[in-house]
């Protein structure tokens, strides 16, 4: 077995290397909750009668249009995900006037047709328009920087309550394209429009922020079609943004929840002071009762602890306190596993058997009661996400993620990484140990 333990521990120094380069690397920061950094929740629902159907491209597009709008004010690393099928939840972190946010929120979205002339413009570009009402998610630009009072001011030809309806088909030849109808009474406007400014182009544009781009190729009286390079999730996007300019659906505000920045550096500073204390608690205690097994163990998880900061930093993870406690507590299994292992060995060392198959039995017969708890935690964390998701909890879901997460890389540490340390340490210290059995805590 020899060999086969050399290799995993190659593997097992791998993921150290991984791990530390990951927690060392400046651009994967530790994403921190509102519990955390600070910052503003707020939880919008549908308002419309609990028995009317919502479907889930109208809130996945009132989605997008809210995570639009709060990029506008730059807060770093902002979260906007739907709820179950009626809600959508967002995040401020750090977020200095939280009424500025509410009020963005809220307010109606602006769907423009400009004219750009010969001029095509890309998407995500911002824009000034004719047009000052409704909201502008532009005041800066994607550099970053405020937008210049000398940037040109383009002309608005007609706004989204001209558009019927709008939907996303495909050609015989499989290219993607979006038909739209408009209005009656914005028929002979836009006819008119379209005749005097063929090749030019007419920019479609959302709170002042380009979506598309297209060049007038005929004349449209009644109902047209915008084509392009498209994929059929972009052209069913577009498609949406055309018929939704505003929020397809009416929400309202449900709940709020300001959290201030000092509450949250005394959290993050109470989490890391008891994170720290339990797991120094724990290492002594294994180094202790179960002496050069214990040491080996510890090792193990150091190495548990380093790989699961890396994976919340990768993925990332927002880290928040209930999430912080899935991670303590995942802590606990991992050691818990290390201790079935151990108590095995033990039992075969005082029934008799050798050194190697004390460590080969403990390992084999601890497995079976390792795997099979540690799937009903999982399954646990599976329903406390199904959970969170669908009634806005958040501190919920970030307890189960941190907890499966902890949970299947304990499996790992304390199986296979425990196992090649103890097997590899054990082997060449075989001899010294029959005459010590102290070492073993037996």
């Amino acid at each position: 077995m020899e060999g086969k333990d050399y290799i995993w521990l190659i593997v097992i120094l791998a993921i150290a290397g991984w791990a530390a380069w990951v927690v060392e690397n400046p651009n994967l920061p530790i994403r921190q909750g509102l519990d955390l950094q600070g910052g503003l929740q707020v939880l919008l629902k549908a308002d419309v009668p609990e028995d009317q159907e919502i479907e889930s491209a109208q809130l996945d597009t009132s989605r997008q249009i809210i995570e639009q709008r709060v990029n506008a004010l730059g807060v770093a690393e902002p979260l906007v995900q739907t709820e179950g099928d009626r809600r959508i939840l967002v995040e401020l972190p750090g977020i200095d006037n939280p009424e500025e946010a509410v009020s963005l929120i809220q307010e109606t979205a602006l769907l423009e047709f400009v004219d750009t002339g010969t001029v095509p413009l890309a998407e995500g570009t911002c824009i000034r328009t004719n047009l000052n009402e409704g909201p502008s998610r532009c005041e800066f630009g994607q550099d970053g920087n405020l937008i210049s009072t000398t940037a040109p001011t383009f002309e608005t030809v007609m706004t989204g309550a001209a558009i019927q309806s709008a939907e996303s088909a495909a050609t015989d030849f499989g290219q993607y394209y979006v038909a739209f109808t408009l209005q009656a009474d914005e028929r002979e406007l836009f006819a008119n429009y379209t005749r005097e400014n063929q090749g030019n182009f007419l920019t479609i544009v959302l709170d002042k922020q380009v979506i598309s781009s297209p060049r007038i190729s005929a004349v449209i009286e009644g109902q047209g079609s915008i084509s392009g390079d498209f994929t059929l999730e972009e052209a069913q996007k577009l498609a949406l943004q055309l018929r939704f300019g505003s929020l397809p659906i009416p929400l309202v505000i449900d709940s709020t929840r300001q959290i201030g920045a000092t509450l949250g550096e005394l959290s993050v500073e109470s989490s890391i002071r008891a994170g720290a204390i339990g797991v120094a608690v724990v290492l002594l205690f294994m180094l202790i009762y179960y002496r050069l097994p214990g040491f080996l163990a510890d090792i193990a998880l150091v190495l548990y602890a380093a790989v699961n900061l890396a994976v919340f930093m990768a993925l990332p993870v927002t880290l928040t306190l209930p999430a912080i406690t899935g991670f303590l507590l995942s802590t606990g299994m991992a050691v818990d596993a290390n201790i079935l292992v151990f108590e095995r060995m033990k039992e075969e060392l005082r029934a008799g058997s050798t050194l190697r198959e004390a460590i080969f039995t403990g390992f084999g017969r601890a497995w079976t009661s390792i795997r099979d708890s540690n799937i009903a935690t999982l399954v646990i964390c599976l329903v406390l996400w199904t959970f969170g998701r669908s009634f806005g909890a958040s501190a919920v879901q970030g307890f189960a993620l941190t907890l499966a997460i902890g949970v299947m890389i304990s499996m790992f540490t304390a199986v296979i990484v425990t196992r090649t340390l103890v097997r590899i340490v054990m082997g060449r210290l075989v001899n010294r140990i029959d005459r010590n059995s102290w070492l073993l805590g037996v």
